[in-house]
């Protein structure tokens, strides 16, 4: 069964799909992630960003960056985590193959939790939205993060399936079954505009 969505009241959140993110130099081996993102995620996303912005669907994106040069601002969980990404580096920018265009909107966020450490609640309500679509990266940490807090905001929150991925396949399905309450889980081909 197909979902249709209403595109006015609708958004699309990419999390996290930066250069950092899908950089092997800066993790621990993780083949599993590798494999979902490069084989099913970023395509996915890449046809689904191209039916958002036809449907007039609002494509807003998030990218793990400090606001600071010494990164001061970062949440504990970014400074325990040791994530530092430096203020407009090449770590911070979108991976490519799901660039936003220069009237999309990029915020900058410095923990896993992209209610917490922007002004993203503002944006979407001043934006009329009542629906989020979150994919990205990590379905246990950032995604996960903010599907709960979506949904105690009020907005109706529904992931990505297919558009979003962990370090490990178990990782990612234990995520998904801890935060099924808090939204739908839809794969992307199940979703539709107008």
């Amino acid at each position: 069964m197909t979902e249709r969505l209403q595109p006015d009241s609708t958004a699309l959140l990419i999390i996290d799909v930066q250069n950092w993110v899908l950089d092997p130099g800066k993790h621990p081996p993780r083949p599993a992630f590798y494999e979902r993102a490069e084989g099913l995620v970023l395509p996915t996303l890449q046809r689904l960003v191209a039916r958002c912005r036809a449907a007039g669907v609002e494509v807003i994106y998030t990218v793990m960056e400090n606001l600071t040069r010494d990164g001061r601002d970062r949440s504990l969980d970014y400074k325990l985590s040791g994530f530092f990404i430096e203020k407009g580096s090449w770590d911070a920018r979108v991976a490519p193959a799901v660039a936003p265009l220069d009237d999309e909107i990029l915020l900058p966020k410095t923990s896993a939790c992209l209610f917490n450490s922007t002004n993203v609640d503002y944006l979407l309500r001043n934006l009329g939205i009542e629906t989020l679509l979150c994919a990205g990266f990590l379905s246990d940490q950032c995604v996960e993060q903010t599907m709960r807090a979506g949904c105690a905001r009020g907005y109706r929150m529904i992931c990505v399936t297919d558009a979003v991925a962990a370090d490990t396949d178990e990782r990612h399905e234990q995520a998904l079954e801890r935060f099924r309450a808090y939204g739908a889980q839809l794969p992307a081909e199940r979703l539709s505009f107008g």
